[in-house]
C-alpha cells in the first residue's frame, strides 16, 4: 500500500501533466521544447504547493512537532497554563501541550507527587481520618519495645504509616494524624513542600531597586498549589506545610 503521506515534486507534476497533453506533431515531448519547459516552469508552483500542504499534514497536525500552529494547539487545550509561567522554548510548549493532551487524571499520592515534580518540586503527602475506637490508642501512639516486632490494630493487621511502611513496637508512629476531632478530618490532607523556591536579587536592565528590592525572596509555591488545586478531589481539601523549608545548597536558585 502506498504512503498517504508522499509528497510529490514539481517533476513529477510535469510527468502527469504532459501525459494528459494531445498528442501529434504540435506536442513535442522533447525535453528541450519550449512546451515542455513550460510544462515544468508551471507544474513547480504545484510541487511548491504539496510540499507545503504535506509538511503541515506531517508536522503541524502532531503536537510533538508543531512550531507555526503550535499557538492555535494552545488556545484549544487552555494554555499557557495560567498557574505557572509560559514555557519559554518551543520544546517546553510542546511538552506542555502533550501532557495536557494526555493527563487522565488519579487520586493516588504517586499521580499528586509525579504533577509536582513535573515544575521541579519535591513534595511529601499525610492523610487524615477521625479517631476510631477499636483501632486507635490514646496517648502518643507508643508501644515500648527491643522494635523486633510490628504494631497490629485489634483485628492483627500490622499498622501502616502514611508511607505504607510497617509501624515497629517501640517507634513513635504516624498515628497522632488521625486525632481526636470532627469526621470531617477524612477530607484533608497534607501537602509538606520540601524546598523552597528562591528569587535572588539581579542587578542591570529589568533587575532589582536597591533599597526596594530584598536580596532574596524565598517564596510560596502559588503555580504548585494552584496546579493540585485544581486537581484534587472534589470533596477534599488541601492544607499547605512549608515548615522545615531548605534552600537546596547556598546557591540554590542563582541564574
Amino acid at each position: 500500500m502506498p504512503d498517504k503521506h508522499v509528497t510529490r515534486s514539481g517533476d513529477d507534476y510535469a510527468e502527469a501533466f504532459a501525459a494528459l497533453l494531445p498528442k501529434g506533431q504540435a506536442w513535442p515531448r522533447d525535453d528541450d521544447s519550449v512546451l515542455m519547459r513550460v510544462v515544468r516552469g508551471l507544474s513547480q508552483i504545484w510541487g511548491l504547493i504539496e510540499t507545503r500542504a504535506s509538511h503541515l499534514l506531517e508536522s503541524e497536525s502532531d503536537p510533538r512537532t508543531t512550531i507555526e500552529l503550535l499557538p492555535d494547539w494552545e488556545r484549544n487545550w487552555g494554555l499557557p497554563d495560567p498557574c505557572y509561567d509560559e514555557p519559554l522554548t518551543i520544546g517546553d510548549r510542546q511538552i506542555a501541550l502533550v501532557q495536557r493532551m494526555t493527563i487522565e487524571g488519579a487520586q493516588s499520592r504517586a499521580f499528586f507527587i509525579g504533577i509536582a515534580a513535573q515544575i521541579g518540586y519535591v513534595i511529601s503527602i499525610s492523610e487524615y481520618r477521625p479517631f476510631m475506637c477499636g483501632l486507635d490508642r490514646c496517648g502518643d501512639n507508643r508501644i515500648y519495645g527491643d522494635a523486633s516486632g510490628t504494631q497490629r490494630d485489634w483485628f492483627g493487621y500490622p499498622l501502616l504509616n502514611p508511607r505504607g511502611l510497617p509501624v515497629a513496637d517501640g517507634e513513635l508512629s504516624d498515628w497522632p494524624n488521625y486525632g481526636l476531632g470532627p469526621v470531617e478530618n477524612r477530607y484533608y490532607w497534607k501537602v509538606h513542600v520540601a524546598q523552597a523556591r528562591l528569587t535572588w536579587f539581579r542587578c542591570g536592565g529589568g533587575g532589582g531597586q536597591c533599597g526596594v528590592d530584598p536580596h532574596l525572596r524565598i517564596a510560596l509555591a502559588t503555580d504548585l498549589e494552584c496546579l493540585l488545586r485544581r486537581w484534587e478531589p472534589a470533596h477534599t481539601q488541601i492544607i499547605f506545610d512549608y515548615s522545615g523549608l531548605t534552600t537546596g545548597g547556598s546557591m540554590a536558585g542563582t541564574p
